[in-house]
């Protein structure tokens, strides 16, 4: 609208509308070709942004336009303030155009299919990856990302049971799963959901692939560096958990008794034992040097100190789930460092906050925030933040203990 209550709307043929109440009073192209979908009026100028990745100032009194900008995608919003345009596009991307036509970008984020990826790095930041070709290192302190690397650069489909995602992108192009090896080589492992598991240089050298792991026959969804960083398990769904060595990535056993898809895993402290949980609710323990199963392991591991703690069943967390859900509901877990809380994400968008252990009976603190089921919450500095992943909203957030 401006000032003389005229209205202003763009059209799926690339033109600007003008209305005066219900009369239509004129309309004009500027972009030539694609839908516009965004439009602000500012200063007597209409500034537009349309599926032809342009952003244009025309006057709405001429028809002409006065200033057009390349930004490289389909443009979602547009605000101006002082002949600087900001602009949000559909990729994630938010840019500031100066009056020189200089673009700098002020943010990046993951931008089709879902984010689930999700792996801590110390205490300075995080990695996080999704269905959109992405994988991104992000600065806690700062709040923003540090890079940005694409996630594999091939199209190739899943041997078999590929992820459901709303993304276009070829399996090979989406990944769901990243961990980080803190405590030795530094390498940062991305699951893909093609099955192949991508070994990167590290946070600092993402694009870097020092290697790739192909034994899986369905995507990834879980992996877990031993305490000592000399192994790496990898939890796929084809219901079977690959574990390597991470030195040079040759396989050292494969854990085959799940009857489903793996969504969790965790190491022992001293790495004596692997647990896992797996779609069919299944929490079996396996020994951690011979990948051999321990039938008797809930038994055998009571007082068994946990590097991580992702399992959704337990004693100590058998009061995370709501009455009358089926174990589903819950998508991630995980405890502080000094095991005082417990953080859990689930389908309904809600961090959970609990206190250890969470019985039946208690009472979490719900932090309100995703729009969608949030994948994955997890503790960083200690307790002092939890970083939180959503699926279909495609949002970070960084929540910190008051």
């Amino acid at each position: 609208w401006d000032d003389k209550g005229n209205a202003y709307t763009g059209g799926a043929n690339s033109h600007i509308y003008v209305w005066c109440g219900r009369e239509l009073q004129k309309n004009y192209d500027v972009h030539g070709k694609g839908f516009v979908c965004a439009i602000k009026f500012c200063d007597g100028k209409i500034i537009s942004g349309a599926k032809d990745c342009m952003v244009v100032i025309s006057d709405p009194e001429t028809g002409n336009s006065e200033r057009s900008v390349d930004v490289g995608c389909l443009v979602r919003s547009v605000d101006y303030m002082g002949g600087n345009i900001l602009v949000g596009l559909r990729d994630g991307t938010i840019k500031e155009i100066n009056g020189s036509d200089n673009q700098t970008e002020v943010m990046k984020s993951h931008s089709t299919g879902e984010a689930w990826g999700l792996g801590i790095d110390g205490d300075t930041g995080f990695v996080s990856s999704g269905d959109d070709n992405k994988i991104m290192s992000w600065s806690i302190d700062d709040r923003k990302w540090k890079d940005v690397t694409e996630v594999c650069d091939e199209d190739k489909e899943a041997k078999r049971g590929g992820a459901s995602t709303m993304s276009n992108l070829a399996d090979s192009k989406c990944a769901r799963a990243v961990a980080i090896n803190s405590n030795g080589n530094g390498h940062v492992a991305v699951g893909h959901n093609d099955g192949r598991v991508t070994i990167r240089g590290g946070v600092g050298n993402l694009g870097s692939i020092e290697k790739t792991l192909t034994d899986s026959d369905e995507w990834i969804e879980a992996m877990s560096y031993s305490p000592d960083g000399s192994k790496l398990a990898v939890g796929s769904h084809d219901n079977n958990i690959y574990v390597y060595d991470s030195a040079s990535y040759d396989k050292c056993y494969t854990c085959k008794a799940h009857n489903s898809f793996i969504v969790s895993v965790d190491w022992s402290e001293d790495g004596t034992f692997l647990r896992s949980v797996c779609g069919a609710h299944e929490l079996l323990f396996f020994n951690g040097e011979t990948g051999e199963q321990d039938p008797s392991g809930a038994s055998n591991t009571k007082a068994t100190v946990w590097q991580t703690s992702s399992a959704k069943y337990g004693w100590l967390v058998s009061g995370i789930f709501p009455a009358c859900t089926d174990g589903t509901h819950i998508n991630g877990v995980d405890f502080s460092k000094d095991g005082q809380l417990i953080a859990t994400g689930d389908d309904y968008g809600l961090v959970n906050v609990w206190r250890n252990p969470a019985r039946k009976g208690c009472t979490p603190i719900s932090l309100r925030g995703h729009s969608e089921h949030v994948v994955r919450a997890l503790f960083a500095r200690g307790s002092d933040y939890i970083i939180s992943i959503g699926g279909y909203d495609k949002t970070i957030m960084q929540w910190k203990k008051c």
